[in-house]
């Protein structure tokens, strides 16, 4: 399995292209995988089970991988997680409720946070909301 490739397909349905870049083209993958071995340490096991059991779940009943379904498929078939009505073993312990909001927080903290941390590639969601570059400001912003 090829985590970035489904990573892909995952925050592509979080935040699909339109007029504007998606969470695909924004680096929204790296932003989870930099976290990942940072920040976000403590989702590691998580991800590998929720990535897992998506991709066992689409060889058993598509027989095809999450990444190589249809776009409306897709979605489907993470709306039926985000609702926790995945059936099997796999999901057991409501995974797909809780690997749904993960993908779902990740990709958009990737995708609307600064680019310093990964995502949010040619600050394309700044320039989506026609935002300035966000000043970073010190610890001393405020004058007494």
């Amino acid at each position: 399995m090829q985590e970035s490739d489904i990573l892909d397909a995952l925050v592509e349905q979080i935040v699909p292209t339109d007029e504007w870049p998606g969470g695909r083209d924004a680096g929204v993958t790296n932003f989870i995988d930099m976290q990942l071995t940072g920040p976000y340490t403590r989702y590691q096991e998580t991800y590998r089970k929720g990535l897992l059991a998506i991709q066992e779940t689409c060889k058993t009943k598509f027989q095809k991988r999450f990444e190589e379904l249809p776009f409306e498929e897709q979605t489907r078939f993470l709306e039926t997680m985000e609702a926790g009505k995945m059936e099997g073993k796999l999901w057991e312990k409501g995974l797909d409720r809780q690997f749904f909001r993960l993908i779902r927080d990740h990709s958009l903290q990737g995708f609307y946070g600064s680019p310093r941390h990964g995502g949010n590639k040619n600050n394309v969601s700044y320039k989506m909301m026609r935002l300035d570059y966000p000043v970073i400001i010190g610890q001393n912003r405020y004058n007494n």
